[in-house]
């Protein structure tokens, strides 16, 4: 290493010089008047424009009085008189093998059991809630109710 050949590590700084004072002259390389030539100049972002006319969409959207609780599907016992055998299990699982059901978004809905028909088959039942009706109707046909979770 030579003496000639030295740097430093940093650089003297200059400060910078603006319109008549400095080397640019007049407009300092800014080009022109208005918004575009003032200290701090902030510019509107394009995004922003596209931003603003997408409509408001506040806490959960324009669905916002929708409730949040999962609705229950409904299933009338006359569909359970056909579709199963005396004895059979029917939860949720059970009733979208049999198709009476389908799955919500991959899985299985909660299942209201309503009483518009007959039952005259033993059936047992889990995981489903039931009408007042139909609950007398299955207790009458001497099917079994788990005590839903």
């Amino acid at each position: 290493m030579q003496f000639h050949s030295l740097q430093r590590e940093n650089k003297n700084k200059r400060s910078i010089r603006v319109g008549r004072g400095g080397k640019r002259g007049k407009t300092s390389g800014r080009g022109t008047k208005g918004q575009k030539a003032r200290a701090g100049r902030k510019l509107r972002p394009e995004l922003r424009d596209i931003i603003k006319r997408i409509p408001k969409l506040r806490g959960r959207g324009k669905h916002s009085e929708k409730s949040l609780v999962p609705r229950f599907v409904p299933v009338n016992l006359k569909a359970l008189e056909t579709k199963f055998d005396g004895g059979t299990l029917v939860s949720p699982t059970t009733l979208a093998q049999k198709g009476i059901v389908r799955l919500i978004g991959g899985k299985y809905p909660k299942v209201k059991i309503l009483g518009t028909g007959t039952l005259t088959k033993k059936l047992n039942f889990e995981k489903v809630s039931f009408s007042a009706s139909a609950k007398e109707a299955v207790e009458k046909a001497g099917g079994k109710i788990a005590p839903e979770e």
